[in-house]
Order: structure tokens, then sequence, then C-alpha cells
């Protein structure tokens, strides 16, 4: 529902932030890492998650993009909520998360408070193939799942099939070399 909240810092800690945006104050749960960036700033721009419960509305507020996509990856993995994905967030940096994901170290998961033996290669089975792709020039390219991502939701909102086009991103994806959303689209119109 909402992409990011851009306003003025007014409090922040190593686990919160509030920032006031139009006159309203927004609280927003971060990572110690997200808080490590933007602690000595007046004014931030944070990539948001609304998590809506029977009891609370919650947002989640992230430094970066990647930092977002990862979170939103990890909470869709059974026996990890919110909470312990921020922990994750927290503990460890993105790139860290990402390489202990694709090289299938449970340990360095496991070493994050609440996360137990079966949860790690839980995290490690389910989420494998999705967090980017490792090449030699680039250690974990993670920036291509979210282009990758926002180029399949504008090809299904011009009436393609979600399956298809994503076959077809994917082939583009394998293909090499980094690529911006527009340049994904075309390539993918000329194929579809």
């Amino acid at each position: 529902m909402y992409e990011y909240i851009k306003g003025v810092l007014v409090e922040a800690g190593p686990t919160y932030a509030v920032v006031d945006c139009g006159g309203v104050g927004y609280w927003l749960n971060i990572s110690v890492n997200t808080y490590s960036k933007i602690s000595a700033e007046k004014e931030v721009c944070l990539y948001v998650h609304l998590i809506v419960r029977e009891d609370a509305h919650l947002l989640y507020g992230f430094y970066s993009k990647e930092e977002r996509v990862l979170f939103r990856q990890l909470i869709s993995v059974s026996g990890i909520g919110a909470n312990t994905a921020n922990v994750m967030l927290s503990s460890m940096t993105v790139d860290e998360i990402v390489g202990a994901i694709r090289t299938g170290n449970d340990e360095a998961i496991r070493r994050v408070k609440g996360i137990g033996t079966k949860t790690a290669q839980r995290v490690i089975i389910e989420l494998k193939d999705k967090v980017g792709t490792s090449g030699a020039a680039e250690s974990f390219v993670f920036a291509s799942g979210a282009v990758k991502e926002e180029a399949l939701a504008a090809l299904v909102m011009l009436g393609f099939v979600k399956a298809q086009a994503s076959k077809v991103l994917d082939k583009i994806v394998a293909g090499g070399g980094n690529r911006t959303v527009e340049e994904l689209i075309k390539l993918a119109l000329k194929q579809l």
C-alpha cells in the first residue's frame, strides 16, 4: 500500500524511527543496520512494509529496497515472522544473509536469536533460488530480483499472463548483465 515515507527524522533508536511526513509522525520498526545509516540524518526516505494484524497496523522501514525485498522474502518462510526477520536484518547485513542462504550456511543463520536448525534449513531451502544470482564479476546481484519483480508487475498490468511473462524475464535475466526495469520490459515485449 505504501512505497516509502520521506520526511524529517524526529526521533530514532536502534529498533525504531519516528518520521514527520506532512505533519503526521509515523512510527516505523527498523533494523539496526537501517538505524546506523539514518541516525545522523535530518531528513530520511525509508521504504516501508505495512503489516495489518487484528490488534495493530505495523510499519517496517528500510534504508534500501534490497533490505525490504529480503524482509518480504524472509517473512514468506513458515516460522519467520516480522520480528524475527527484523532481528535477522539487525544481526547480519543483507549481503551476509544472502550469502548464507546461497551457500547453504545454516550455521550463520542459526546464530540469529530465535532461529533454530529446522527454521534455518527451511530459510535456505525456500529462498535459495529467490535471493539473487551469483556470478564471477559480481558477488551477489540482489537488485536484479527486485528489478525483475517490478518488470513482471508492469507486464501483468499490461495484460500479459504472469507465468508466461515470468519465464521470459527469467531467460533475459539469466542471459546476464545489469538491466533497468525499462530495458527488461522492452526485451520482454519483443519475446511475448
